[in-house]
């Protein structure tokens, strides 16, 4: 934890407050081997939901929910029509991911502001801004798709009836899953004047450097597709090799070919196929369907629209080298972008007030401060992740680093609540 009696402008965090509701949180569908399984709007996300709006009213917040089930705990710390400053991340996890991914950001959020709303009281100072803690619906997509779906829908990216409709492998609505829980609110809540995240890196580049604190400035673009092989049910005893007719195999081929089309473009391409559902899914029967969720991700919009080309071309080989149909199911697509260079510059100076270095990072995965940068200035701060795991039951950020990470945001908001979002220049994008 960084000395914070030095004399720059500091609210100082209580790293133990902190500690004990990271522990609290991670209850709810947390396992013994660190693992956790809190899909959204699941009985586990809505006794974490519960929670959460219990520590907003024993501390002074006021909680909206909105209709898509964002979740918000406004303190009010300026006049009615002041600037707001939105804090925070998800709650909902990946099955059988980690404990820091997400909720760390949200955390720290309430952490945060706490500290600055304790900070100006013992200074009698009022606020230039008021402080919004947000935790989004559904940023992982692992039970909805596509991912990113209460913030897409908050900024207007997403039309809120068709967010309600998606469904999950169960046939289970957004709008069901949302009422089964008790978070199909009705507030509205307008858009921020600035959004920051804190979230674990997931990756190796801090680890190795033995450093503790990142920015990402950059986001990567995404293709998604939802892509179906369609072949003929048989059974796999009596029907001769040469009469099948195999979606399972037409998946088989076109995830070599995406592996191999990886590593046309080296380091500046990645590409899954993180799902598949197979039907009817029976030991000894010839699949009959094969749905691929499929993943092209790059910084560069020319390397994805190549990337999705080739894609589609090696799709109708695959079929045609298995006899088989296919159709596509849905595509996703997200911009590759920036994030804003005043908060960027806001967060160096705080880190740097510490002797701390600020790196420089791109984002891969998606963030719902991705999604909000098409609508207000935002930024993503990073802390180190142990060996760089994410989305596993050994994912880990030492107590120290979510400390520090955590004191670099309250000391963002202190500033920002004592000279104003005005004085930063929130809305040019990084380079």
């Amino acid at each position: 934890m960084p000395d914070t009696t030095s004399p720059h402008r500091t609210a100082p965090i209580n790293p133990d407050r902190l500690q004990g509701m990271m522990e609290a949180i991670s209850t709810f569908g947390g396992g013994p081997d660190g693992s956790m399984n809190r899909l959204t709007l699941s009985e586990e996300d809505g006794r974490a939901r519960d929670w959460l709006g219990s520590w907003f009213k024993a501390n002074g917040f006021v909680q909206a929910v909105d209709a898509i089930g964002n979740q918000f705990g406004s303190m009010a710390l300026a006049g009615a029509n002041a600037p707001v400053v939105m804090v925070g991340s998800h709650i909902d996890s990946q099955p059988n991911g980690g404990r820091f991914d997400g909720p760390l950001g949200v955390i720290a959020a309430c952490e945060a502001i706490l500290a600055v709303s304790e900070r100006l009281k013992a200074e009698n100072r009022l606020s230039a801004c008021n402080f919004k803690v947000v935790n989004w619906t559904n940023e992982e997509g692992a039970r909805f798709q596509p991912s990113l779906l209460g913030s897409s829908v908050f900024s207007g990216a997403a039309d809120l009836d068709w967010a309600l409709d998606r469904v999950d492998g169960d046939g289970i609505s957004v709008r069901d899953a949302l009422d089964a829980i008790g978070y199909a609110g009705q507030d509205k809540v307008a858009i921020p004047d600035a959004l920051i995240e804190l979230h674990i890196e997931g990756d190796v580049w801090l680890d190795r450097a033995d450093e503790t604190f990142g920015i990402f400035t950059r986001f990567w673009g995404a293709t998604k597709y939802r892509l179906a092989f369609l072949g003929r049910q048989a059974h796999t005893g009596a029907t001769p090799m040469a009469d099948r007719k195999d979606a399972l195999l037409g998946a088989a081929y076109l995830m070599a070919d995406l592996k191999e089309l990886a590593g046309y473009y080296g380091l500046e391409l990645h590409t899954s196929v993180g799902r598949l559902e197979v039907f009817p899914n029976s030991p000894n029967t010839v699949p009959s369907e094969a749905v691929l969720f499929i993943e092209l991700r790059s910084s560069s919009p020319e390397i994805l629209a190549q990337a999705e080309e080739t894609m589609l071309q090696k799709v109708k080989e695959a079929a045609e080298r298995a006899g088989i149909g296919y159709e596509v199911r849905s595509i996703d697509r997200r911009k590759a972008g920036s994030f804003s260079k005043g908060l960027i510059a806001l967060a160096e100076t705080a880190a740097a007030a510490y002797g701390q270095t600020s790196r420089h990072l791109d984002t891969i995965g998606g963030h719902d401060s991705v999604a909000m940068s098409a609508v207000c200035p935002a930024v993503v701060l990073a802390v180190r992740s142990q060996n760089g795991v994410i989305h596993h039951p050994t994912e880990f950020t030492t107590p120290q680093d979510q400390a520090f990470g955590t004191q670099v945001l309250a000391d963002m908001l202190y500033a920002l609540a004592c000279d104003g979002v005005d004085t930063v220049q929130l809305s040019e994008a990084a380079e």
